[in-house]
């Protein structure tokens, strides 16, 4: 391949890249500030309105970023490291799906208690849920950083 095309694909990576990493902190950030400022039922529409908005952008710059990342790495000699990197990419994109389903889940729950606000069974499926949310975030940021990391390794 030229040193053109290499270059081509290393920055469609890096692009490709940002956009998942800065969306998945942006997005973050804005849920911190949209807990606070909306009330329930705004925030509920917002969430949905955003995870929509940000899956038509971040699943595909993910996609590109796996795709273009392994391309760059198809002359890696250590195996070891490779499959290392490949099985944190299929946990990432595992955990996405998950991720996904459990948000619009969510949306459901969330959308029951605002019509019922007193059910204290569903307040707690619901708190439950948010619990399972963030570890679902939290598990998604592990493994972008784990992948980021053992592409700087791959790197080298």
């Amino acid at each position: 391949m030229s040193d053109t095309a290499e270059a081509t694909v290393l920055a469609v990576f890096v692009l490709a890249t940002s956009i998942w990493i800065g969306g998945y902190v942006a997005i973050a950030v804005v849920a911190r500030v949209a807990s606070a400022a909306l009330d329930p039922g705004r925030r509920v529409e917002f969430f949905r309105s955003l995870g929509r908005s940000y899956f038509r952008l971040g699943f595909p710059a993910l996609v590109v970023a796996l795709v273009t990342g392994g391309f760059l790495a198809r002359d890696v000699q250590s195996e070891g490291m490779l499959v290392t990197t490949s099985v944190v990419a299929a946990l990432l994109l595992f955990t996405f799906a998950v991720a996904v389903v459990q948000a619009r889940r969510m949306t459901v729950l969330r959308r029951r208690l605002l019509e019922s606000p007193d059910d204290e069974k569903l307040s707690e499926h619901v708190r439950r849920g948010g619990r399972v949310a963030g570890s679902l975030r939290a598990l998604l940021g592990l493994l972008t950083v784990a992948l980021v990391v053992l592409g700087a390794f791959l790197a080298t």
